[in-house]
């Protein structure tokens, strides 16, 4: 498969099976990401890879907090809500997700445990914490590169038959990733990626997200 096609065809997984994935396997993915673009080769990233029980143990965490009404902490400034063309987007993912998974729009107990899934990290049998040193903010070109070691690991991941959804609720009760994956104090948590073997039963995985067209976002000078 060319690299078009390829990259066309990966899509975000968010059911799984309940298959270990080798830590052998784990670290090919990241050993072949690791050659993404990093500024100036400063290579200002580290991974965190949790599963079994201390993967159980930030779900658990997460769940909880959650409920009781704790507030989201992430480790750097961060715009929960989106607006204008970016939040009809992002409308527009959530209800073709919903519709695959049959949740109405007034059923509050599917839509709280859909809510509850992205912090149990989707129920996938590794996670992969992506953090950065702290020294390093304000950090912008760490998160760049952090970016781009994502969508490298994510690739790696899917041409291993393999499925990622990056996962921005499995990291909001950031004390409770940090304690249980063992995160130095002195690196930021940006991001998780929840991995694992797509479950090709589960109807979310069906749904592809719409690209915009270039003309929306594209501007081309001197052509």
């Amino acid at each position: 498969m060319d690299f078009t096609a390829f990259a066309q065809s990966r899509k975000s997984t968010r059911g799984f099976q309940k298959k270990a994935i080798p830590k052998d396997v784990v670290d090919d993915i990241i050993n072949t990401a690791k050659w993404a673009p990093s500024s100036y080769n400063t290579q200002t990233w580290y991974v965190h890879a949790v599963a079994g029980e201390v993967l159980a143990k930030i779900r658990e965490g997460n769940t909880k907090n959650t409920m009781a009404g704790k507030p989201h902490v992430r480790d750097f400034p961060y715009k929960e809500d989106y607006e204008g063309e970016h939040r009809r987007r992002q409308i527009d993912v959530a209800i073709q997700l919903f519709e695959a998974m049959g949740i109405e729009r007034d059923d509050k107990e599917k839509r709280m445990d859909w809510m509850l899934r992205g912090f149990r990290q989707f129920d996938a049998p590794v996670s992969l914490v992506l953090t950065y040193d702290k020294s390093l903010e304000p950090a912008a070109i760490s998160h760049f590169g952090l970016g781009s070691l994502a969508y490298g690991i994510v690739l790696a991941a899917w041409e291993r038959g393999i499925g990622c959804v990056i996962n921005g609720q499995g990291i909001m009760q950031s004390d409770v990733v940090r304690e249980h994956a063992k995160i130095p104090d002195d690196q930021s948590i940006m991001i998780c990626i929840a991995m694992g073997y797509p479950d090709d039963n589960f109807p979310a995985n069906d749904v592809r997200s719409v690209r915009t067209d270039n003309t929306d976002f594209v501007s081309y000078q001197g052509f």
